[in-house]
């Protein structure tokens, strides 16, 4: 049987959809715009595809692990400690220390990087894992979907052990479309080939730059006048600004009409809005790093409800030769099984001029 610590933080990822890029101090304006909890849903959705199996979890008390357990049905529940409400840093640090005193095979947490951060930091010795439901997951640890967590867990005796790194950012100079990761720990996290991604990394700038203002040539004479771009966050498509000559937000999506920028900085309520002002849409979307996450990594403002009305079609995808070299394939995470399902197993991702490669999608 398998002892498996068990950690939610309840407000993680809040700042997403309304376009904060990150929780850290915002929680009461996240809630004032709106903001509905992220962190409690994944963890339903790791469970409701865990397989039936003998496992002792070793828990938080509340909303940090107990009460979603039990809603469940999860019969052999260790709750270690009781947090505050709503729970803080030091509450995460303090429950991943009793599990690891415990001896548990594995403390599996759901948040971010910042609670990446707040796990790692805590324990010594135990491997850890990652149910994505931050904002930002730059970090290594983190599995590609809630489903390919259960995966992970239900064979959790099994599997080898890799080294993986645990990153965050200054989420008040990421707000300023500042990105600068700094490593804090090297862990031990359980790996499935496919399942885990990996972390975010880096490429040669020259080369990189060449690269991003080819791909940015090409989409711009495809641009058409009766159509809305979102263009999403990052570099290559902020060459697409670049190249128009027009204001961009490198961390976030912004709306171009006509070759215009006319609004920043969307939340996924202000994308909505356009949506019915402007009936043809087209999303332009860069993967993060070699990752390889198209949706899902720092785009939450691109929901469900906003690529209900795009459809897969409505989805442009763009990433230069060398970052495609390193990512091999791409994952998805829109939130909605079905519209996952929507995308089938491949896609088209445009990486020069007229040159297009399709490459393997995966979405658990």
């Amino acid at each position: 049987m398998s002892h498996i610590g068990f950690l939610i933080n309840p407000v993680a990822g809040m700042g997403g959809a309304v376009g904060l890029k990150g929780t850290d101090g915002k929680y009461e304006e996240a809630i004032l715009k709106g903001a509905t909890e992220v962190a409690p849903k994944k963890a339903q959705d790791f469970l409701s595809h865990l397989p039936r199996s003998p496992i002792t979890w070793v828990t938080a008390g509340g909303a940090m692990g107990a009460d979603i357990l039990i809603e469940f049905g999860a019969e052999d529940i260790i709750v270690i400690s009781s947090p505050a409400s709503p729970s803080s840093r030091k509450d995460t640090e303090e429950a991943c220390r009793l599990m690891e005193e415990k001896g548990v095979d594995l403390i599996l947490f759901c948040g971010g990087d910042g609670t990446a951060r707040d796990v790692a930091c805590s324990v010594h010795n135990t491997p850890i894992l990652g149910i994505p439901a931050g904002v930002k997951m730059f970090s290594g640890v983190f599995s590609s979907t809630p489903a390919s967590a259960a995966a992970i867990v239900s064979r959790i005796l099994d599997l080898p052990l890799c080294s993986a790194e645990v990153l965050d950012i200054d989420e008040e100079a990421y707000r300023q479309g500042i990105l600068h990761p700094k490593l804090y720990a090297t862990v031990q996290i359980p790996f499935m080939k496919t399942y885990c991604p990996g972390g975010k990394i880096t490429l040669d700038p020259a080369n990189e730059q060449r690269s991003r203002q080819e791909i940015a040539s090409f989409i711009i004479s495809l641009m058409r006048d009766d159509t809305l771009y979102l263009i999403g966050a990052g570099e290559t498509t902020a060459a697409i600004a670049e190249g128009l000559q027009t204001k961009n937000t490198l961390l976030g999506i912004d709306a171009l009409y006509q070759k215009k920028t006319i609004q920043q900085d969307l939340s996924e309520e202000d994308i909505l809005k356009l949506m019915e002002i402007y009936p043809r849409v087209q999303i332009i979307l860069s993967p993060i790093g070699s990752q390889g996450f198209i949706l899902g990594r720092g785009n939450q403002q691109v929901s469900p409800r906003v690529l209900a009305k795009t459809g897969p079609s409505g989805i442009i995808v763009i990433a230069t030769p060398a970052k495609l070299q390193l990512t091999r394939k791409m994952y998805l995470d829109s939130g909605d099984t079905e519209i996952n399902a929507s995308f089938g197993n491949t896609i088209s991702v445009v990486c020069g001029n007229a040159i297009a490669q399709r490459m393997p999608l995966y979405t658990t």
